[in-house]
C-alpha cells in the first residue's frame, strides 16, 4: 500500500493544475477556493503589489510578475500547469487616468507577455478577466454582449485591447478564451476565510461599512440622477457567484468549447441608497453619509443581462438580493476592521 503521503502527492498529480495570475487578490483569491473545491489545483502567481499572501491557502504560491517572461517560465515549467486564469491587472479607474502609463505597461504589456508564455509552453486555454468598463456610456438597457464596447477610460480599453488579443491569438494560434466581464463585484467568502480588501478602497460597499464602523464618513457621488432615489443604480454581483462562474468556464474550455465573451452580473440594479441602507441593517448602525457632486463619467443606471452566462455554464447568481451580499461583507468587516 501507499503510504498516506504518496497518496496526497499522487492525488495532487492527477489534479488539473490552472495557473492564476493575480490570485492573492480579491477575485483570485476567492476563485482559488472554488477551485480547490472543485478538484483543481491553483498555482497563484502574484506580485503581491495589490494582493494578500495570507488570502493564498489552496494551492502553492509563487511570487513573480506577469511582465517578467522569466517568472512566467519558471512557475510554468515548475508546476506545469494545464489551463490558465488571469486576473493580475491593476484595476482603479482614477489611476488609470492620472498614470496610464503603468496601465498600458501591466494591463496590456504584462497581458502579452502572458499569452506569449502560454505559446511557448502549449498553453491554450485561459480564462480571462475583463470589465464591464470595455461598454463604456451605453444607450440602452440592460447591457448585452452585443452592446458597442467604447470605453471612456484608459482602464476600460487596456482591458478591450486584450479582448482583441485574445480574438487575434485564437485565430493565429489556437489559444481559446472565456472573457468575462465583470459588473461591482462585491461581498465576501460566506465561511468567513476571505474578505475585501484594497488599498486604497475605492468599491462602495466597503467603504460605507467602514463609515458604519466608524472609519469616515460615505460619501456619496450625487442625489440628481433621473432614478427613483436620485442615487446611481448598479449591479453588484457576489465574488462568490463570480468564482463559480470561473470553475464552470473551465469545464467549458475543457470540453473543448469556445472562445467566448460573457457579462456576470445579476441582471437588476441596486441604488446607492439602497445598499446604505442595506449596510445599516447588516450591522444595525448608521451609515454617516456626505452627498457631493456626481463624478464625471458616471452614468445613472448600469446593469446586464446575465443570460449568455447561464445558456452556455448553467449559472445563475446564488446571492441575489443586495442584504444577502451586504451581509457578507459585514460579516467579514467585523471581525477584521
Amino acid at each position: 500500500m501507499l503510504a498516506q503521503e504518496d497518496m496526497h502527492e499522487k492525488h495532487i498529480d492527477y489534479m488539473k493544475r490552472v495557473l492564476v495570475l493575480g490570485g492573492a487578490g480579491f477575485i483570485g483569491s476567492h476563485t482559488c477556493k472554488a477551485l480547490k473545491q472543485a478538484g483543481y489545483l491553483p498555482v497563484v502567481l502574484d506580485n503581491l503589489v495589490y494582493g494578500h499572501i495570507d488570502a493564498v491557502k489552496w494551492g502553492p504560491f509563487e511570487k513573480g510578475d506577469i511582465s517578467n517572461p522569466v517568472d512566467l517560465d519558471r512557475v510554468i515549467e515548475k508546476h506545469r500547469p494545464e489551463l490558465v486564469m488571469h486576473f493580475a491587472a491593476f484595476g482603479y479607474v482614477g489611476e488609470s487616468v492620472q498614470e496610464p502609463s503603468k496601465y498600458y505597461q501591466n494591463n496590456i504589456c504584462g497581458s502579452i507577455c502572458l499569452l506569449d508564455a502560454m505559446r511557448r509552453h502549449g498553453l491554450d486555454r485561459i480564462v480571462f478577466s475583463s470589465s464591464c468598463a470595455t461598454y463604456g456610456e451605453v444607450s440602452s438597457l440592460p447591457i448585452t454582449e452585443a452592446c458597442p464596447q467604447l470605453p471612456v477610460n484608459p482602464y476600460g480599453f487596456t482591458k478591450l485591447v486584450i479582448e482583441r488579443a485574445l480574438a487575434d491569438y485564437g485565430a493565429a494560434y489556437g489559444i481559446r478564451a472565456v472573457t468575462f466581464r465583470y459588473f461591482n463585484a462585491a461581498g465576501a467568502d460566506p465561511d468567513g476565510e476571505l474578505g475585501e480588501r484594497h488599498d486604497p478602497e475605492t468599491h462602495a460597499i466597503p467603504l460605507a461599512i467602514r463609515a458604519a464602523l466608524g472609519r469616515g464618513v460615505f460619501k456619496v457621488f450625487g442625489a440628481d440622477y433621473p432614478t427613483p432615489d436620485g442615487t446611481a443604480i448598479r449591479d453588484f454581483i457576489h465574488v462568490s457567484d463570480l468564482a463559480d462562474a470561473h470553475v464552470r468556464a473551465l469545464a467549458y474550455l475543457i470540453a473543448g468549447g469556445t472562445s467566448i465573451a460573457v457579462n456576470l452580473a445579476t441582471g437588476s440594479g441596486t441604488s446607492v441608497k439602497e445598499m446604505i441602507g442595506a449596510v445599516e441593517r447588516a450591522l444595525s448602525r448608521p451609515v454617516p453619509a456626505e452627498y457631493v457632486s456626481r463624478r464625471v463619467g458616471d452614468p445613472p443606471v448600469l446593469f446586464a443581462s446575465p443570460a449568455r452566462a447561464h445558456e452556455l455554464f448553467g449559472w445563475k447568481p446564488r446571492f441575489k438580493t443586495i442584504d444577502e451580499i451586504v451581509a457578507t461583507a459585514a460579516n467579514w468587516f467585523e471581525r477584521h476592521e
